[in-house]
């Protein structure tokens, strides 16, 4: 028996029009924009869809998955399935078949950071990666799955035990760690243990000193989160876990910067940085 299903464009379209199933849509950015795309479909292209497991809403409707053929979306399934995402519906013929309502104009990449995907070529081959405050494991399940072997770090038991298991499920070279990052005590992440670190959302500054020796000679951090002014928009709030402008270079010393910006991203004030352990 398929772990999935594959249905008609008509059913679909009765899905979508009462609410009861997540869309997917796993096109390019260019199709999604162009080509127009189902009222509130997800933009995850296909070839990030092992960062989908992570972020997709836990509740019991069906995620309904589609391309503009019918033949990504079922090698999305597919992995899907295999992952335990369930229960999964595939739209046969995909857009090219949909009579329904459709939207134009672009759309957000859901999953990993944008920030990651345009300086992926940044990531030193065969790497050992770190994902420190992975949550979910948005971008920890991506990387595993591409090949590298991942150490997912976080303090939420529940979350990691859920990523283990898609990770088993598919074969990706991950392990989990339960910790508090934030304890009294200096945390130690190792010596050179690591040929990428990645933080993202997260900020404790007692930690920058361990993460600059967790990285390897060569190795690279990628680390992103929110500036002072966000506490204007939203949350967080706190200060303690706010940048101010201008921090995160200095942070991230005696590391060699490849990349960085500040400003807002999707609404958001945010710092980020690529840097480099010579």
């Amino acid at each position: 028996m398929s772990a999935f299903r594959s249905i008609a464009p008509a059913e679909a379209q009765a899905f979508v029009e009462s609410g009861t199933a997540h869309v997917i849509d796993v096109r390019t950015p260019d199709e999604y924009r162009r080509l127009g795309h189902i009222p509130g479909a997800w933009l995850i292209p296909v070839d990030l869809i092992a960062a989908a497991p992570p972020i997709l809403p836990r509740d019991d409707r069906p995620v309904l998955v589609c391309c503009e053929h019918g033949v990504r979306s079922v090698a999305a399934c597919q992995w899907l399935a295999m992952a335990g995402v369930t229960p999964l519906l595939n739209m046969a013929g995909g857009m090219a078949a949909w009579t329904g309502p459709r939207v134009f104009g672009p759309g957000v990449v859901r999953g990993p950071s944008p920030w990651l995907l345009e300086h992926a070529n940044l990531i030193p081959a065969k790497a050992r990666a770190l994902d420190l405050a992975a949550g979910r494991g948005r971008h920890a399940l991506l990387l595993a799955a591409s090949g590298f072997a991942v150490t997912a770090v976080d303090r939420d038991a529940d979350a990691l035990a859920a990523l283990a298991e898609a990770a088993a499920r598919v074969g990706a070279p991950l392990v989990t760690e339960v910790r508090d990052l934030e304890t009294g005590d200096e945390v130690d992440l190792g010596e050179a243990r690591f040929d990428l670190v990645l933080v993202f959302h997260y900020l404790h500054r007692p930690l920058f000193p361990a993460i600059v020796r967790a990285l390897a000679p060569g190795g690279v951090l990628f680390y992103e989160t929110f500036l002072a002014g966000q506490a204007e928009r939203g949350h967080p709030k706190n200060p303690a876990f706010l940048l101010d402008p201008g921090e995160l270079v200095t942070r991230v010393a005696p590391l060699t910067v490849l990349a960085q910006r500040e400003g807002e991203v999707d609404g958001k004030l945010m710092a980020s940085v690529v840097a480099r352990r010579d």
